[in-house]
């Protein structure tokens, strides 16, 4: 190889490793701004009573084969149904994917907080909860909340409350984190760390989601959602 061409690789070696330093510092500091600009938001289930919230948003998180909810996913509808019967809020939104009818999220979530006791006309569902952005605005916009409670485990709530918060929401999280879940969480953590950058940047240009409809009063009934 000759000496021309192998400064050119050098540089072109260097230019790459500068790239990937820049881009790695970037990923860094969006989570950390992220991170830092709502982790005083993130409150136990007693304090959130105090808050005198419009409703609790409760995030999906998959189900099982069998059409269950999750391990994951059963927590936070455990904690959404132990904020309501704190009378934290009067209303539930059960929000994640029924994008097509053999995968419903939706009806799973808000079937299990009623065998807990939690009314079927305070449960409301956000079938087009495709993305926690998506959450968020309908939760604005849709169901006209201004304040709300938000249900997920402690790694997601940073985003779920900072994507909340850019789309003028007075937004407090609750952890439902009670167990470990499997040794994978390492995976999901660094897919949050790319999924912050993400919204990040929603939140700056302030997409519409896919889907949006009709509004829907929350002070009705959530039987309104009910498409079963």
């Amino acid at each position: 190889m000759k000496k021309r061409e192998i400064k050119k690789a050098k540089k072109i070696l260097i230019a790459l490793l500068v790239a990937v330093l820049l881009i790695g510092l970037c990923v860094l500091g969006v989570n950390i701004f992220v991170k830092s600009s709502v982790s005083n938001r993130i409150v136990t289930v007693e304090k959130a009573k105090d808050l005198n919230a419009d409703c609790i948003i409760v995030l999906g998180a998959g189900l099982r084969p069998d059409g269950n909810p999750t391990w994951m996913l059963e927590d936070r509808i455990k904690v959404g149904d132990e904020l309501y019967k704190n009378h934290t809020a009067p209303k539930i939104i059960m929000s994640g994917d029924h994008g097509r009818e053999s995968y419903d999220e939706v009806n799973a979530m808000k079937k299990y907080a009623k065998s807990e006791g939690v009314p079927s006309k305070d449960i409301f569902m956000d079938h087009a909860g495709f993305e926690t952005y998506d959450t968020m605005y309908r939760a604005r916009d849709v169901f006209g909340a201004k304040k709300v409670i938000i249900v997920t485990q402690k790694y997601h709530l940073y985003r779920a409350m900072y994507a909340a918060k850019k789309l003028g929401l007075d937004a407090y999280g609750v952890s439902a984190t009670k167990r470990k879940y499997d040794n994978k969480q390492w995976i999901r953590d660094i897919r949050e760390w790319l999924a912050r950058v993400k919204i990040f940047g929603k939140c700056i240009t302030k997409p519409k989601p896919k889907f949006l409809g009709k509004k829907i009063d929350l002070k009705g009934s959530g039987d309104v959602t009910n498409d079963k």
